[in-house]
Formats: C-alpha cells, structure tokens, sequence
C-alpha cells in the first residue's frame, strides 16, 4: 500500500523573466511585463508530497515535522524575501520561470528524501497559475 504526505509551504520572492541573450524587444514579445527591468515578485505557494509505503513501526510514510524542515531550510530559508535573479545561485544562469523554480525545488528537496519514495512539488506562481514537477 503506498500513501502520500503533503506539506505545504510558502515565500515571497522577486524575479525577472528575461534572457540575457536576447534584444530588450524580444524579451518584451516573450515576457511581457514579467521582463520588468526593476523585477516583480510573487507570493509563492508550495505543496511537496512524498508518496510510498507506511512504515509498520511508525505508521508514518515520513514524518510530516522532518519533511517541514526540509522545505523550510532547502526552499523557505533559501528562497523568501529573495530576488531570484540575484540573490540565489540556482538562478545565476537560469531564467526564474515557475517551470524553472519548480525543478530547482524538487532537486533540493530530492536529495533529503530517500529514493524508495517518490516525490512531488506543486508551485502556484499566483492563485490560478501554478505547475507541478514529478521528477524525470
């Protein structure tokens, strides 16, 4: 039998969406206002869940206080009250997308969480927008 736990979490950050390759025109056609050269930000809405099975011992799939601290030192503590583009390492040659963020959070919290269990992160950028990431 295999269960899911789910935390939920949340930071606010700042980005830009923008290539540094690209003309400030083709930034605009593709980005729009999230090209803002001053930035924007977001209050971010996290979901992780971790799927597998309950341990006969504990009844736990994973303790819901360890998984808390994970997020809360891999994503909350590294991410809020941040601007992505400049102050977090992931993004130094990354472009902040929702997508982007989504994959970065996954891959931080991967490696906290044994492979036996497999993991989920839902990002909503806004109320009505939002991804998910499942891993490869």
């Amino acid at each position: 039998m295999r269960v899911t736990i789910s935390r939920k979490a949340h930071f606010n950050a700042a980005h830009r969406l923008y290539r540094k390759d690209w003309t400030s025109e083709q930034n605009d056609a593709v980005f729009g206002k999230c090209n803002n050269p001053n930035f924007h930000g977001h209050n971010y809405e996290l979901t992780a869940s971790v799927t597998g099975a309950i341990d006969p011992e504990t009844g736990f799939v994973m303790d819901a206080k360890i998984l808390a601290d994970i997020i809360k030192k891999e994503v909350e503590d590294a991410f809020d009250h941040k601007n992505l583009n400049l102050d977090v390492p992931e993004f130094e040659n990354l472009n902040p997308t929702a997508e982007n963020i989504a994959v970065v959070i996954w891959n931080k919290l991967r490696m906290h969480i044994e492979s036996e269990f497999d993991l989920e992160v839902v990002l909503y950028e806004t109320p009505r927008n939002f991804v998910s990431y499942k891993g490869l």
